[in-house]
C-alpha cells in the first residue's frame, strides 16, 4: 500500500491529492464546480455537481499518475463545512440545492431564536453562537420550503448531512450514513459535553433526528467504498472539516497551538486540548477531532472571516481589474501602501468576533488618486485585519501568548499577504512547505485509521515549514492602521435593514 488519496472537497473546487508516507503529495487533481446564486445573499451549489466532480478527480488522480485503487491504503474526506444537503434515503435524491455556508437566508430564522432567549442555552450546549453560518437553521429552512417535506422527514424517508455525510453516501452507494464529530459540531443540533445529537437543539430547530447521520470517530475505517467506484474496494478511514483538518495536518497538536488557513474565508483554530474551552469575545468552542474511538475528543476554539480570497476572485470576476488570482499580488506591490483605502470585505455579512448577518463590504477612505493597485493591496490588507481581530480575541480568551502562527491555504502563497499579516500580528507567521494542509490533515487521519502511520509522533516527523514571515513594521504604525481599520468596520455593520 503506497498512497493516501485524501478527498478535498472545497466551495469551489472538488480536489484529490495523493500522499506517501513522507507526506509528500504524489498527484493531484481539482475541478470548480457552479456556484448559485438565487437572491441576495443565497448561495447554493447542485449536489450531484459536488459528487461528480469529487468522483472524476479522484479518478482522474489515479489515472493520471499510475496508481491502481489497490495500491491505495485508504481515503480521507475533508470538506466545506455547514453546507447543508437533504436527499430521499431510498433513491439518493436531494431534495433541494445544497445550502452553502455563505448563504444568509436563515438570518431572520436566527433573529426570532435570539429574540426568543435562546441564544445562551445554545452556546452553552454547541459552543456556536447563533447565526445563518450554521447547517442546523438550513436544514430547518428546507424542511419548510419543499413541499411535504417535513411530513417525509418525520416518516423517516429523508436524510440529510454536512458534505463529509453526502460524499460517504455516495462513496458507499447508501450503505453508509455517517459524519465525525468535528463536522457534527457545526450543525447547532450537536452537544460538545455529552458527544452527541442533542434532543432539546433538535426540538428547538425543529430537526427530526431520524434524518441525521451517525456520529463515527475522524479516523478509524468507517467504511468502504461500493462495487463500480473504483475497480477495487478502498477503505474511507478518516474524516475531517476542512478546518480542523487543516489544524491536524499543521500538527498543532499541542495545547495553544494556532493555524490560520486562507482559502474562499479565513479560518483561524487554536488546539486546547481533550476539554472544551468556552469563549468571551465571540469564538466558537468547536470539536478539533476524535483520533480514533478509544481516543478523547479534542477541542478547539474557532474564529471565522466569511470573506478572503473570496475578496480576490472578486475583483477578478466582479470588477475585471485582475485576470487571474495570481496577479493580485504584483498589482498590490505596484504601491506602497493603499493610499488611505480600506476594504472590509463583509460581502456576506461580518464573521468573528463581530457575528453581523447585516453587515455588507464597505470601501472607505476613496479619492480622485485611489487606483485599482489601491484597491488590490485594500483588498489583501483587509483580509490581514480580519484574521488580526480574531487573533487578538483568542489571545484573550485562551490566556497564552501566540509563539506563532501557522498558515496555509491558497492566499497564503502570498508574501505580500503574509508579511502584512506577520506586521498585524507582531508575531511570526509560518508557512510549511506542503501548504495543501486541509487535505494533508484528512490523509494523515485516514492513514492513522489504518496504521499506514503508527502515531502522532510519525505524522510530526514529516512537517517542514517553507518560510518564516517576521514582524518588520514599528508598532505604533501597526496600531495606526488597525484603529482605522476598526473604523471602517464600523461602518459596515448594520448596512443591511433586516
Amino acid at each position: 500500500m503506497k498512497w493516501i488519496l485524501a478527498l478535498d472537497q472545497g466551495t469551489t473546487s472538488s480536489r484529490a491529492i495523493l500522499f506517501n508516507a513522507m507526506g509528500e503529495i504524489g498527484g493531484i487533481a481539482q475541478k470548480e464546480f457552479t456556484q448559485h446564486y438565487p437572491h441576495s445573499g443565497w448561495v447554493e451549489h447542485n449536489p450531484h455537481e459536488i459528487w461528480s466532480s469529487q468522483l472524476e478527480v479522484a479518478r482522474q488522480v489515479l489515472r493520471e499518475n499510475n496508481v491502481a485503487a489497490s495500491e491505495v491504503a485508504a481515503i480521507g474526506i475533508t470538506n466545506q463545512r455547514e453546507t447543508a444537503v437533504v436527499w430521499d434515503r431510498k433513491t439518493g435524491e436531494p431534495i433541494y440545492p445544497a445550502i452553502v455556508w455563505q448563504d444568509r437566508r436563515t438570518a431572520q430564522l436566527c433573529d426570532q431564536l435570539r429574540a426568543e432567549g435562546h441564544a445562551d442555552r445554545i452556546q452553552k450546549k454547541s459552543g456556536l453562537v447563533i447565526d445563518a453560518y450554521f447547517t442546523g437553521t438550513k436544514f430547518q429552512w428546507i424542511l419548510d420550503h419543499v413541499d411535504g417535506a417535513r411530513a417525509r422527514a418525520e416518516a423517516g424517508e429523508l436524510a440529510c448531512g454536512t458534505i463529509d455525510t453526502w460524499l460517504v453516501w455516495n462513496l458507499t452507494k447508501g450503505k453508509n450514513h455517517c459524519t465525525d464529530p468535528s463536522n457534527a459540531s457545526r450543525t447547532m443540533l450537536f452537544d460538545l459535553q455529552t458527544k452527541s445529537w442533542d434532543d432539546e437543539l433538535l426540538q428547538l430547530l425543529r430537526v427530526p433526528k431520524s434524518m441525521l447521520p451517525t456520529i463515527v470517530p475522524s479516523s478509524g475505517v468507517l467504511a468502504e467504498t461500493a462495487e463500480g467506484i473504483f475497480e477495487s474496494s478502498i477503505p474511507v478511514a478518516g474524516i475531517a472539516g476542512d478546518q480542523q483538518a487543516a489544524l491536524f495536518g499543521q500538527n498543532c497538536h499541542k495545547h495553544g497551538m494556532v493555524k490560520n488557513t486562507y482559502g474562499t474565508g479565513c479560518f483561524m483554530l487554536m488546539q486546547v486540548g481533550d476539554e472544551v474551552k468556552s469563549s468571551k469575545h465571540r469564538l466558537l468552542s468547536t470539536v478539533a477531532w476524535q483520533a480514533g474511538s478509544d481516543q478523547p475528543m479534542q477541542y478547539a476554539l474557532e474564529g471565522s472571516v466569511f470573506i478572503a480570497g473570496a475578496a480576490v476572485q472578486w475583483l477578478r470576476d466582479g470588477l475585471g481589474l485582475i485576470e487571474s488570482s495570481s496577479q493580485v499580488e504584483e498589482l498590490a506591490a505596484s504601491v506602497p501602501d493603499t493610499g488611505g483605502v480600506y476594504f472590509v470585505p463583509a460581502l456576506a455579512g461580518l464573521g468573528a468576533p463581530h457575528w453581523d448577518s447585516y453587515a455588507r463590504g464597505t470601501i472607505c477612505g476613496l479619492t480622485r488618486g485611489t487606483t485599482k493597485a489601491h484597491l488590490a493591496r485594500a483588498a489583501l490588507e483587509g483580509i490581514a485585519f480580519q484574521v488580526a481581530d480574531v487573533l487578538d480575541a483568542m489571545r484573550q480568551d485562551s490566556g497564552l501568548p501566540i509563539e506563532e502562527l501557522r498558515c496555509d491555504g491558497g492566499a497564503s502563497v502570498n508574501g505580500l499577504l503574509m508579511q502584512f499579516q506577520a506586521d498585524m500580528l507582531q508575531c511570526p507567521v509560518v508557512r510549511p512547505k506542503i501548504v495543501e494542509t486541509t487535505a494533508l490533515g484528512a490523509a494523515f487521519l485516514a492513514g492513522l485509521g489504518v496504521g499506514y502511520w503508527k502515531d502522532i509522533g510519525e505524522l510530526e516527523a514529516t512537517w517542514k515549514s517553507e518560510q518564516v514571515f517576521e514582524p518588520k513594521m514599528a508598532v505604533a504604525d501597526v496600531n495606526r492602521l488597525r484603529a482605522q481599520w476598526a473604523e471602517a468596520v464600523q461602518r459596515s455593520m448594520g448596512w443591511v435593514k433586516p
